[in-house]
């Protein structure tokens, strides 16, 4: 599976919960919240003041 910015955290933990501790340890601490699962990780980025790239960088 190829990750990228558009994908959703909904989509992303659904097919591939393993990554949650990466998105954890990035400084992503709402994966449980409901209005994050329709966040794409673009948008959660932006919120959190993560680089985008260098997260999916690690995601994939």
């Amino acid at each position: 599976m190829k990750i990228d910015k558009t994908m959703t955290i909904g989509e992303l933990l659904e097919q591939a919960p393993e990554k949650a501790e990466i998105l954890l340890n990035a400084g992503m601490h709402c994966l449980g919240c409901p209005a994050s699962q329709a966040e794409t990780l673009e948008e959660a980025c932006a919120v959190h003041g993560i680089d985008v790239d260098e997260l999916i960088s690690k995601l994939n």
